[in-house]
Order: C-alpha cells, then sequence, then structure tokens
C-alpha cells in the first residue's frame, strides 16, 4: 500500500476526449478510491471542459473547482461566468450541467460521489472559536448544529463552554465543561490554562 502519492496535474497522462476535451484521470492514476476525482482541460476559448450531463444514474453530487482560465457553466439552464478559483457544487444529481472555456488552456477539476460522508465535529467548532465575541448567537448556532450531528462530541461541548464563559453565562459554561470533560478527559489539562475559561476559574 502506497502510504502517499504527489503529483503535479500537468504530469498526469493527458487523455484526449470526450469530445474536444482533454482528460487527465486523477482518480485512476492515484488508487483514490474515496471519492471520484477528474481534471479536464479546453484547448480553445468556446470548447466544452464540462461536457453535458447529468449524475441522476449515478446519484452523485459534483464539485467543480475551476482551476486554470475560467469557463462558462449552464446549469439547468441557468449561464454564468465562473473565472479562476471559482467552486461550482452541483448538490441535486439529476441538475443537467455544462461548461465551457472562455479563454485558451481552461481547467477545471470535478469531484463527486455519493453523500455518504460524515463530516467531523471539528468543522463546526472551528467555525464557532472565532465567533465567540463578535457573534455568540452565531458561534451558538453552529455550535447547536453541530451537536445535533455529533452529540457526544467532546470537543464541541468544550467549545461551548468557552462560548458561554466569554459571555458571562458561568452556569452554561460549568455545565458544558463538565459534560465536555466526561466525554474527553483531556479537556480537563486544556481549561487549566485557557483564557477563555479564565472566569470559571476566577469564579
Amino acid at each position: 500500500m502506497t502510504r502517499f502519492r504527489v503529483i503535479a496535474l500537468d504530469d498526469i497522462e493527458a487523455i484526449p476526449g470526450p469530445g474536444t476535451l482533454t482528460w487527465r484521470p486523477v482518480r485512476a492514476t492515484l488508487g483514490l478510491r474515496a471519492f471520484g476525482t477528474n481534471a479536464y482541460t479546453a484547448a480553445n476559448a468556446g470548447e466544452d471542459v464540462v461536457e453535458p450531463h447529468t449524475e441522476e444514474s449515478a446519484g452523485h453530487q459534483e464539485l467543480y473547482f475551476v482551476f486554470r482560465g475560467a469557463a462558462r457553466f449552464t446549469l439547468d439552464g441557468e449561464t454564468f461566468d465562473a473565472p479562476e478559483g471559482t467552486y461550482v457544487f452541483v448538490e441535486d444529481p439529476s441538475v443537467h450541467r455544462h461548461a465551457v472555456a472562455l479563454e485558451p488552456g481552461t481547467t477545471v477539476m470535478s469531484f463527486g460521489g455519493p453523500p455518504v460522508f460524515d463530516p467531523s465535529p471539528w468543522e463546526w467548532y472551528f467555525r464557532a472559536a472565532p465567533l465567540k465575541r463578535s457573534d455568540p448567537e452565531r458561534a451558538r448556532d453552529i455550535l447547536g448544529d453541530g451537536l445535533r450531528a455529533h452529540p457526544d462530541s467532546g470537543g464541541m461541548y468544550y467549545e461551548l463552554a468557552c462560548l458561554e464563559a466569554v459571555n458571562g453565562d458561568l452556569g452554561a459554561a460549568r455545565r458544558a465543561l463538565a459534560r465536555a470533560i466526561d466525554l474527553r478527559p483531556e479537556a480537563a489539562e486544556w481549561a487549566k490554562s485557557d483564557e477563555d475559561l479564565r472566569a470559571l476559574r476566577d469564579a
């Protein structure tokens, strides 16, 4: 089993087609099994860079990333331009999608698969952490959503304790911290020096 691979996109074999596209088989080259991913290049402006299709038969969600150049996407008849660096997410597999290059050499990367991925709890508490003081209600909403998805996340409860402590609700902070320690005992050590929990230590 290969532990890791490093390869430049332009070093992946370029295969003509489908149509006017040049296909770089990223997934096959890397032996990736977690999701599908490929890259497509149009030699000239006006040529397809995402062939017209749906993912209805496969049931896949798809994410496109304009890696180089610019593309004009049409999704179920709605057209918009996507410059370099743009993500386009197609959640519904039945959406008809198509894109043409607006510049020579435009390259679009695609990522797709069935919606089975279970996001890690840190996605929620990393998003909430910077909002503790500037927008505590938004932070609380994010953590609430995270706890519905991961009700046994010690990290989520720990971040909630920090949020409540910096906003003055020490009772709620203590309850959240106790739950965090139940789920992740190392949280007790974190709490000893965390500035966000100073009010609990000083109480």
